[in-house]
C-alpha cells in the first residue's frame, strides 16, 4: 500500500485545521503557508472534504474554514476515504480479480493488510493527534516559520511599492 500525495496532504490539513480553529476560522492560505501545500491543491481537497461533511466554510471577512464536527469525531480513515484514496495493499482494489480475473495466490494476505491498516487509521481520531506534545510543538514553530515568511513578502511589497513612487 503506498498512500500518495493527496491522502497525506488531507490529513495535515486537517490536523492544522483542526490545531488552528479553535479559536477562528482558518483560511487556506494560512495552512498552505504553513504546510507548504499549494495552495490550489488544497482548493481541491477542501471541496472533497466539504462534500464529506468533514469541514465547513465560512464566507466573508475573518472567514476561512472550521471543522464541521468534533475532532474525536473525526478519524484519519475517513479522512482519507474522504479524498478518494484507496486504503488498499491489494492491487486488484479488493476485486479478486488479481490474476486473469479471479484471485491470485496472495489475495487474502494483502486483503488482511488492508484491513489492518483501515482499523488502526479509524482507532485515530484528529484529537489523538492533537494531544500529542510532539504535535503541538511542530505547530507552534510552524506558526512562527510562516509568520516570518508572511513578514518578507510584506517588507517585499513595500520596497517594491517605494520603488514604483521613487
Amino acid at each position: 500500500m503506498r498512500l500518495t500525495t493527496k491522502g497525506r496532504y488531507a490529513v495535515t490539513a486537517m490536523l492544522d485545521l483542526a490545531f488552528h480553529s479553535e479559536i477562528k476560522p482558518v483560511t487556506l492560505t494560512d495552512i498552505a503557508a504553513r504546510q507548504t501545500i499549494s495552495l490550489s491543491y488544497l482548493e481541491q481537497l477542501f471541496a472533497r472534504l466539504r462534500r464529506a461533511n468533514m469541514v465547513k466554510g465560512i464566507r466573508g471577512p475573518g472567514g476561512g474554514y472550521t471543522l464541521a464536527g468534533q475532532a474525536h469525531d473525526i478519524n484519519i480513515a475517513d479522512i482519507i476515504a474522504a479524498v478518494d484514496e484507496p486504503l488498499e495493499a491489494t492491487k486488484c482494489g479488493g476485486e479478486a480479480n488479481c490474476q486473469k480475473e479471479q484471485a491470485c495466490l496472495t489475495h487474502d494476505l494483502w486483503m488482511g493488510l488492508s484491513d489492518q491498516i483501515r482499523d488502526y487509521l479509524k482507532g485515530i481520531t484528529l484529537a489523538h493527534l492533537l494531544e500529542k506534545h510532539h504535535v503541538k510543538e511542530v505547530a507552534k514553530r510552524q506558526d512562527m516559520e510562516a509568520s516570518q515568511v508572511v513578514e518578507v513578502h510584506r517588507h517585499t511589497e513595500l520596497i517594491a511599492n517605494l520603488n514604483e513612487l521613487l
